[in-house]
C-alpha cells in the first residue's frame, strides 16, 4: 500500500512538474512574441484594416499552432536544439541559423530594451537611459537565480497574465463591436494575406519560434513518450499570443470605430489614452514595459541557446553569455539609441530564419538517426513545408531592404 501510495505521490509530481515545464515553454514564446513591435503592428493593421483584422489574427493563429507544432514536436523527440539538427542535416546550416538567430536576437533586444525603457519612462517620466538600466538590471537578476528556469518561467507567467488582464480592462472601456468582429473572423470581408503573413513572420519568426522548444528541451521534457504534452504545449504557447492579439485589436477597434486617427508616431499609446485619458497611458506604459522586459528575456535566452552547442566557452558560462548580451543590448541603447540600419538588415536576416530552420526540422522529421522510430504526420509536414515557401518568399522580398542600406 505504501508503494502504491509513493508511485501516485511520484506520479502526480511528474505531471506537476511537466505541466509547470509546458506553461512555462508556453509563455516564454508567448511573451518573447508580444514585444513593443507587436503592440505597434497591432494598432498599425487595426487602424488600417478595422474589423476585417480579425480574420488576418485567426489566420495566422492557425499557421502559427502548425509551425509551432512541427517544430517543438520534432526537437523534443530528437532531444537537440535547432542548430544541431540542422547541422545535421546538412553540416554548415546550424552554424549560420545560430549566427542569424544571434545577431538577429541583438539587435531586435535592443528595440526590447528600448520599449520597456519607454515604458518605465511613461510611468514615472525617469530618462530612457535609466529605465534601460532598471529594465537590464531586473532581467539580469532572473538569470543570477539558481534556478533559473523557473524564474524565467514564473516572471513571464506573471507578466503576461497581467498584460492579458490590463488589455481586457481597455476592451471594457473602448466597447468595440465585438459581435461583429467574430463575424469578420470566420466571414471576412476583405482578406490580405501578406498581413496574415506579416503577422506570422512577427509571432513565430527568428528566435521566437524556438524560445519554447529550447526550454523544454533545457528541462528534459523530451522524447516521443512526451509527444501529447508538447504538442499541447505548442498550441498553448500560440494561444497566449492569439488572446493577447485579439483582445489588443478589440481595444483598439474601439477607439479607431469612434472615428479617432491614432498618432502615427506612437499608435498604441495615443489608442490607450483616446480610450481611457491618463489612465489608459498608465496601462499603456505597464504593458509595454512588461513586452519589453519579457522579451528581452526571451530573446537573451534564445540566442545563447543556439550558441551553447556550437561553441564550448558559451556552453560553459552560457549565464555570464546571457548577461552580456543584455549588458551589450542595453549600452547601445543608451549610447547611440536604435540604430536604423541594424534594424533593417536584422530584419532582412530575420526572414529567412524562420523558413531555413523550419525546412532542416522537417527534413529532420523523417531522419532515424535524428528521430529514431518516430513517425510525423504527414499533414503537418505538407503543411509545414507551404509554411517554409511562404515565408521563404517573403524573406526574399526583404532581402531588397538590405540592398537600399548601401545603395
Amino acid at each position: 500500500m505504501s508503494t502504491e501510495k509513493i508511485t501516485l505521490g511520484d506520479e502526480k509530481a511528474k505531471q506537476g512538474s511537466t505541466l509547470s515545464v509546458l506553461m512555462g515553454a508556453a509563455f516564454l514564446m508567448a511573451t518573447s512574441a508580444i514585444g513593443p513591435g507587436f503592440l505597434t503592428q497591432t494598432a498599425v493593421f487595426t487602424e488600417k484594416m478595422q474589423l476585417a483584422f480579425a480574420f488576418a489574427i485567426l489566420a495566422s493563429v492557425l499557421i502559427d499552432i502548425v509551425v509551432q507544432m512541427n517544430i517543438w514536436r520534432i526537437l523534443a523527440v530528437s532531444g537537440m536544439r535547432a542548430q544541431d539538427v540542422a547541422n545535421k542535416v546538412l553540416p554548415g546550416l546550424g552554424y549560420f541559423i545560430a549566427f542569424a538567430v544571434a545577431l538577429g536576437g541583438l539587435v531586435f533586444n535592443i528595440g526590447n530594451v528600448g520599449g520597456a525603457a519607454m515604458g518605465v519612462n511613461v510611468l514615472t517620466g525617469l530618462p530612457i537611459p535609466v529605465g534601460a538600466t532598471i529594465s537590464a538590471l531586473i532581467a539580469i537578476f532572473i538569470f543570477l537565480r539558481k534556478e533559473m528556469g523557473n524564474a524565467m518561467d514564473k516572471f513571464t507567467q506573471i507578466l503576461g497574465f497581467v498584460m492579458i488582464a490590463m488589455v481586457l480592462f481597455m476592451v471594457f472601456k473602448t466597447q468595440p463591436p465585438v459581435g461583429a468582429a467574430l463575424k469578420e473572423a470566420v466571414l471576412p470581408s476583405h482578406i490580405d494575406w501578406m498581413i496574415v503573413l506579416t503577422l506570422v513572420g512577427g509571432t513565430v519568426g527568428g528566435y521566437i519560434s524556438f524560445a519554447g522548444a529550447h526550454r523544454i528541451i533545457d528541462a528534459g521534457l523530451t522524447g516521443e513518450e512526451n509527444i501529447g504534452a508538447i504538442s499541447k504545449g505548442s498550441i498553448n504557447a500560440v494561444a497566449i499570443t492569439g488572446v493577447m492579439r485579439f483582445l489588443l485589436f478589440l481595444a483598439i477597434l474601439g477607439v479607431v470605430m469612434m472615428g479617432h486617427p491614432l498618432d502615427p508616431t506612437n499608435p498604441p499609446a495615443s489608442a490607450f489614452q483616446i480610450g481611457a485619458g491618463d489612465l489608459g497611458y498608465k496601462i499603456f506604459g505597464v504593458i509595454l514595459w512588461a513586452a519589453g522586459v519579457t522579451s528581452v528575456i526571451g530573446a537573451s535566452y534564445t540566442s545563447i541557446s543556439f550558441l551553447r552547442t556550437l561553441f564550448k566557452s558559451v556552453g560553459d558560462h552560457y549565464r555570464a553569455w546571457m548577461i552580456g548580451f543584455i549588458v551589450f543590448s542595453t549600452a547601445i541603447l543608451a549610447t547611440i539609441g536604435k540604430p536604423v540600419a541594424l534594424l533593417i538588415f536584422a530584419g532582412s536576416i530575420n526572414g529567412l530564419i524562420l523558413p531555413l530552420a523550419l525546412i532542416s526540422v522537417l527534413l529532420a522529421a523523417h531522419r532515424k538517426d535524428i528521430v529514431g522510430n518516430y513517425r510525423h504526420p504527414m499533414w503537418m509536414s505538407i503543411i509545414g513545408y507551404v509554411m517554409a515557401a511562404f515565408t521563404m518568399w517573403m524573406g526574399v522580398k526583404s532581402l531588397s531592404k538590405i540592398m537600399a542600406l548601401f545603395s
